[in-house]
C-alpha cells in the first residue's frame, strides 16, 4: 500500500531513520551536558590563585615575591581566625579557647591592617580561604574534645613556625618598604603565639 503516491516501505524506512537521528541527536547533547559538568567540577576557583593571577599581571616579576607574601599572610591569616573561632567551640581545655580567642583577635587585627595596606599598594588579596587551608580547617572542624586540643595544638606550633620563618624572610628581603615594615612589626607577635602554642602543646600530650 502508498501513501499519497510514496510506497509504504520508503516512508517506514524514513520514520526509522529519521527516529534513529533524533535519539542519536539527544545522545551527543546529553554527553557533551555531562561532559561540561565534569569540566566544571575540575575547574577551582581557589582565591588565592585567583588574587597571585591579578597580582601578575599587576605588577609582573618585579614584585612577585612580596605579593606572594601578601597573598599568603591574608591566606593563612583568615585560617588563623576561622580555627579561633573553631577552637572556642570545640575545644576541651580552657588553654586551648583562651589561644584560639587570642588568634581570633590578634590575627584579626592583623588581617584588617593588612587589607588596608594591600588598598594603598594597589595589591590583591584573596577573599576567602585557598584549598589548602580549607582542607586543614574541614579536618580539623571533624574532631572535638581532647581529640581537637592535640590536632589544633600541634597545628597552631607548625604554622606559627612557618609564618616566623616567611615573615622574617619578608622583614629582610622584601622590595616594598611598606610591607616589609608591617612583616618585621608582626615577628614579635608571632613569636609569642609560637611560645604559647607550644605551652599549649605540651599541655595536651
Amino acid at each position: 500500500m502508498d501513501i499519497i503516491g510514496i510506497p509504504l516501505e520508503m516512508v517506514s524506512f524514513y520514520y526509522i531513520k529519521q527516529n534513529y537521528t533524533m535519539k542519536k541527536i539527544a545522545f551527543n547533547c546529553m554527553l557533551a551536558v555531562m561532559l561540561c559538568a565534569a569540566a566544571a567540577c575540575n575547574t577551582t576557583n581557589d582565591s588565592t590563585d585567583t588574587a597571585e593571577e591579578q597580582n601578575e599581571e599587576q605588577f609582573g616579576e618585579a614584585r612577585e615575591d612580596d605579593t606572594e607574601f601578601a597573598v599568603a599572610a591574608a591566606n593563612g591569616g583568615m585560617m588563623e581566625v576561622q580555627m579561633g573561632e573553631l577552637a572556642q567551640k570545640n575545644g576541651s581545655s580552657q588553654a586551648v579557647k583562651d589561644f584560639g580567642r587570642m588568634m581570633v583577635e590578634d590575627h584579626g587585627k592583623a588581617n584588617e591592617e593588612l587589607k588596608s595596606l594591600a588598598q594603598q599598594l594597589n595589591i590583591t588579596l584573596p577573599t576567602s580561604m585557598g584549598e589548602d587551608k580549607q582542607e586543614k580547617y574541614n579536618e580539623l572542624a571533624n574532631k572535638t574534645g581532647r581529640e581537637f586540643d592535640q590536632a589544633y595544638a600541634d597545628l597552631m606550633v607548625k604554622d606559627h613556625k612557618e609564618d616566623i620563618e616567611a615573615f622574617k624572610e619578608e622583614a629582610q628581603e622584601g622590595r616594598i618598604p611598606e610591607l616589609k615594615n608591617w612583616a618585621a612589626g608582626k615577628v614579635p607577635v608571632l613569636e609569642m603565639h609560637l611560645q604559647k602554642a607550644q605551652a599549649m602543646q605540651n599541655n595536651n600530650q
